[in-house]
């Protein structure tokens, strides 16, 4: 559960993005840096850890921003959540974050689960009948499970919809089990 402080952090720092019109540069900042950090525990155990120097944690991701090339903005952000001893809910405000773009852009995310690799063509016909559907431009990640037997399954934010050979045959097997 995203925190209250985390959602302040994200909701601040995309109103900021609003007003410079740079939504996705900012997000696509804030996501790589979270993923270096993700990538790499003894930075992320140094960061989050209230033991370390202030001073110290600033040096370090002046350092690793320095080679990145960001924004000056989302610098600022960084070293704020630093100065604020914040810098170990940068996951959460990652992801608030990107509700409030997704939302602002109009946007939906989509995970699909296949038995096997899609075509283009189907990606893309699949990709057309969920923006008819949803309304929204729709972003999809593309996931393949063998496990899946055949079929497709579509998870659109809390919902899942499940067309998969496996859940048939589950379901199949507990309608028998039941008419005993």
């Amino acid at each position: 559960m995203i925190s209250n402080i985390s959602k302040r952090y994200a909701r601040a720092f995309f109103e900021i993005a609003e007003k410079d019109k740079n939504l996705e540069k900012y997000y696509t900042e804030l996501n790589r840096f979270s993923s270096i950090i993700a990538q790499n525990k003894a930075l992320r155990d140094f960061l989050f850890n209230p033991i370390f120097e202030q001073e110290n944690k600033k040096k370090v991701l002046e350092k690793i921003i320095s080679k990145l090339q960001f924004s000056g903005m989302t610098v600022n952000f960084l070293k704020l959540l630093v100065d604020k001893k914040r810098m170990d809910s940068l996951p959460d405000i990652e992801a608030c974050y990107r509700q409030l773009m997704d939302e602002a852009l109009k946007k939906i995310r989509i995970n699909l689960k296949t038995a096997f690799p899609l075509s283009r063509k189907l990606q893309e016909y699949i990709n057309s009948n969920m923006e008819k559907i949803t309304g929204r431009k729709v972003e999809i990640t593309m996931e393949t499970d063998p496990g899946l037997l055949g079929g497709i399954v579509i998870g659109v934010g809390d919902t899942l919809y499940d067309g998969s050979v496996k859940n048939q045959l589950n379901n199949m097997r507990n309608l028998l089990g039941e008419a005993r």
